[in-house]
């Protein structure tokens, strides 16, 4: 379902709700050897809700899934911005600004919920918006933030930082323009979409190189299609042009395996071959990271999917 547009405010809404396990781009990416995703609410929303990881095979999202939630969606720059201009908001000010209302007001339901105990009586009114973000003030689940300019990074990380909360960074357009500061934050970045135009101002500094010139100074990157931005089927070949534009063969192999599984927090089922990880495997004629690699079998938990 892409984004809740009812609110720019949504952390109670849940990824896994929203995926449709027969949509034909799901079995084109199993086809293409994309064995794991992780899917969620779009970037239109301040706060959009939770990510799920799931296997690209079945019909059932809750046996689909490998791990629910994995991140709380929330988002930067121009995407919010745009949505609610007429309403609730219209600059990167006030788009901070909520994000802080929503985490401070969930942190202090929080106390009087702990203080609470176990008297009943005691307990705050019920605020599903503040439940959910809990998790995000205990360490257990990280926000994952769209953030495409230099300056939306720094504020992900700025409030992050306030917060006491993990951090991934989604997009990260304009990495190779602070790889420095990036480097000593040591988050995992997740690099894209690059294989589209520069629709939006925030995006006019977009570069192959980016990945390659964040993974050579030691940053932990993966390469994202950002379905369905750009198509997730061919999610290697994005890969493939980050190593044409100059990164390492290897460093782009890790950035759609193990990089992308730890990630989402799921390298201990997927992202590389090694014994009791799920058996997900997938065997080409050629390289999938060039235009002429073919896949010819793809495993999922041991069994023959394609």
């Amino acid at each position: 379902d892409v984004n809740e547009s009812s609110d720019p405010i949504t952390p109670q809404v849940r990824g896994i709700d929203g995926c449709y396990p027969l949509d034909e781009t799901i079995v084109n990416a199993r086809n293409a050897g994309i064995t794991t995703v992780a899917a969620g609410p779009g970037s239109a929303n301040v706060i959009g809700g939770t990510f799920v990881a799931y296997k690209t095979y079945g019909v059932s999202m809750d046996e689909m899934a490998i791990k629910n939630p994995v991140a709380m969606k929330c988002a930067f720059g121009e995407n919010p911005k745009r949505r609610y201009m007429t309403s609730r908001m219209s600059t990167r000010m006030t788009n901070a600004a909520l994000i802080r209302e929503a985490l401070q007001k969930a942190a202090l339901y929080m106390v009087k919920k702990e203080a609470a105990g176990d008297d009943v009586s005691k307990l705050p009114a019920f605020d599903q918006k503040s439940e959910s973000l809990i998790p995000v003030l205990k360490g257990e689940l990280p926000l994952k933030a769209h953030a495409h300019q230099a300056n939306d990074i720094f504020t992900a990380i700025r409030i992050a930082k306030e917060f006491h909360a993990k951090l991934t960074l989604e997009h990260v357009t304009e990495g190779h323009l602070i790889v420095d500061e990036l480097v000593k934050e040591n988050l995992p970045l997740a690099v894209g979409p690059t294989f589209s135009h520069a629709t939006k101002v925030e995006l006019l500094n977009k570069s192959w190189t980016t990945p390659g010139i964040l993974a050579k100074a030691g940053c932990h990157v993966s390469i994202i299609s950002d379905a369905p931005v750009t198509p997730l089927h061919d999610l290697p070949l994005y890969a493939g042009m980050a190593m044409k534009a100059g990164m390492d063969p290897y460093d782009a192999l890790r950035a759609i395996t193990i990089n992308a599984a730890e990630h989402i927090g799921v390298a201990d089922r997927v992202g590389s071959l090694e014994t009791g990880k799920d058996a997900d495997l997938v065997i080409c004629k050629g390289s999938p990271m060039e235009i002429s690699g073919v896949v010819k079998y793809v495993f999922i938990n041991g069994e023959l999917v394609e």
